[in-house]
């Protein structure tokens, strides 16, 4: 298995410009429906749109109005304007909107608890395997526990670039394309360094019914 390689400067060196665009082709739309079949094999819905907008429309099919939403950080999300509607429109009961407004050092085990067990969690994921499986890199974790368990639904938006031939690809791709891309985002967003890969999510299989659902775009979009 290729989690037993320790070594992350494997995949971190002597990355280039020829390494970072074999990350970001679109997949056929032939390996888009043999990755769904897969999907739902493992317990997780999944669905092929042609783009942004009907990855919008698609999502707030699946979010109850007035529902308790967490929107994870996603630059897909943002892209596609879905973190502004949910966050923004009053439609529904978000979660982000109210850890904004608390202060980390007086309401922390409350701002914990809301982003770890809210109704809906909405966000992405970094890498998708043909054969069903999902990945998703974090340097805070603070996403992880509403995607691994917390969440009553949980819902991904991501472009088909995403989609690898298998675990190795996967962690290669995060470790090549999304964690340098993520570096140069975080120094401009937070003034920070750059970014690192402190926990990593990998879900093999969903055992509760309707619980977890991928959108999958024909479209660039995140990274």
């Amino acid at each position: 298995m290729y989690l037993n390689i320790s070594h992350v400067q494997y995949y971190t060196s002597n990355i280039t410009g020829d390494a970072m665009e074999k990350w970001d082709n679109l997949a056929s739309k032939e390996v888009v429906e043999k990755t769904i079949a897969k999907l739902k094999e493992n317990g997780i819905e999944a669905f092929f749109v042609p783009n942004g907008e009907a990855a919008r429309k698609k999502a707030q099919e699946l979010i109850p109005k007035g529902s308790e939403v967490f929107t994870a950080t996603s630059q897909t999300n943002d892209a596609i304007g879905l973190t502004k509607e949910i966050n923004e429109s009053g439609n529904y009961d978000s979660v982000r909107k109210k850890l904004n407004s608390m202060d980390s050092k007086t309401k922390g085990r409350e701002m914990r608890k809301l982003g770890a067990a809210p109704d809906v969690v909405v966000g992405s994921v970094h890498a998708i395997t043909q054969d069903g499986k999902l990945l998703i890199a974090s340097a805070t974790g603070s996403q992880l526990p509403a995607y691994a368990y917390g969440a009553g639904k949980v819902i991904w938006v991501a472009g088909s670039q995403k989609i690898v031939s298998n675990l190795d690809d996967a962690m290669k791709r995060i470790y090549e394309h999304v964690l340098p891309l993520e570096s140069e985002r975080a120094k401009i967003a937070y003034g920070v360094a750059g970014s690192f890969v402190a926990k990593l999510l990998i879900i093999n299989k969903e055992f509760q019914v309707g619980r977890m659902h991928l959108i999958i775009v024909d479209e660039k979009l995140g990274f």
